[in-house]
């Protein structure tokens, strides 16, 4: 059960703060918590996980799924796995329960899952994440080349909203 604490909006100002809010999080999730995280690209979402699961004690290394749509991540200490899965690609919750993801005995991180949950669990947390736009990092990959690509890297402020939501 996530506390009162961390529930509403954190401003995240670093990378690091994001994985320590990750940590916090983490601390609080057993076998059966669905997390669904929503952010642009390069919001901080897989930052984020890599601190859910240090503080679960999880086999990493923590990557994006994207790729491969759901990862397992075998836990180190005897408690519940890790399920990191990316949705982005997926149409509907259908396709999802296709994937034969262990949402009962794992705590299941799902990244662009937002209105892709349905039926697989009840209640879920979620954490939506925004950064500014138009001056740093993805927003600005393919724009205005006369920037020094060492900005490309800064860390920008983001606000994280956690809530806790019901079918």
């Amino acid at each position: 059960m996530i506390p009162d604490d961390l529930l509403g909006a954190h401003d995240v100002p670093t990378a690091s703060d994001m994985e320590e809010l990750g940590r916090r999080l983490g601390a609080t999730l057993a076998a059966g918590d669905l997390v669904v995280l929503t952010g642009p690209l390069g919001a901080g979402k897989t930052t984020l996980t890599r601190g859910l699961a240090e503080s679960l004690g999880v086999r990493g290394p923590i990557q994006s799924p994207t790729f491969v749509i759901a990862r397992t991540h075998p836990s180190l200490v005897g408690g519940a796995p890790l399920v990191h899965a990316d949705a982005y690609r997926l149409s509907s919750a259908l396709e999802l329960d296709d994937l034969d993801i262990d949402v009962d005995g794992s705590v299941v991180v799902m990244e662009w899952g937002r209105d892709k949950v349905d039926g697989l669990r009840d209640t879920w947390w979620d954490v939506e994440i925004t950064r500014p736009v138009g001056g740093r990092g993805a927003d600005t990959m393919c724009g205005d080349l006369g920037r020094s690509t060492a900005a490309l890297d800064d860390d920008a402020p983001r606000v994280v909203v956690i809530e806790k939501r019901t079918a």
